[in-house]
């Protein structure tokens, strides 16, 4: 008894079905109009490309599964680089956190109506464009 139903003969393995270029470029090209085909659309592609209706059914099958496989392929690649630019740029601010804890400097002072006032580090902000401390005017 096979399990393969009709497609082998006295226990013999089945031959790979080999397409010539002319199926599969009728085969693409149905597949890019509609990756699914209904069971009258699957009936006239086999007749006229003297297919089995199982076999271009499976070939369906298996053209969707590769599509399916090439996109997976393609999102990983991308979450890839993502998650590579984003472990740089933690590292790149885990640097500048440690740098900016290393720090120690006096307490800035502002000349503030002919003396100096100490500020609070908390208003301590680094310039984005230069790359040093500034104090902030907290007085607003």
């Amino acid at each position: 008894v096979s399990s393969r139903g009709s497609d082998e003969e006295d226990g013999a393995p089945r031959k790979k079905l080999r397409l010539s270029k002319e199926q599969s470029a009728l085969l693409e090209k149905s597949f890019k109009e509609h990756s699914t085909l209904n069971p009258k659309q699957k009936n006239a592609l086999a007749k006229h490309l003297n297919l089995r209706p199982r076999q271009v059914e499976v070939w369906f099958q298996n053209r969707r599964a590769r599509t399916k496989l090439k996109q997976t392929e393609i999102d990983c690649e991308l979450l890839k680089r993502c998650c590579e630019t984003l472990t740089e740029e933690n590292r790149r601010l885990q640097k500048e956190l440690q740098e900016l804890r290393a720090i120690k400097v006096p307490p800035p002072c502002v000349i503030s109506q002919d003396f100096y006032m100490p500020l609070p580090a908390a208003t301590l902000t680094m310039c984005p464009s230069c790359e040093r401390l500034a104090a902030v005017d907290t007085r607003s």
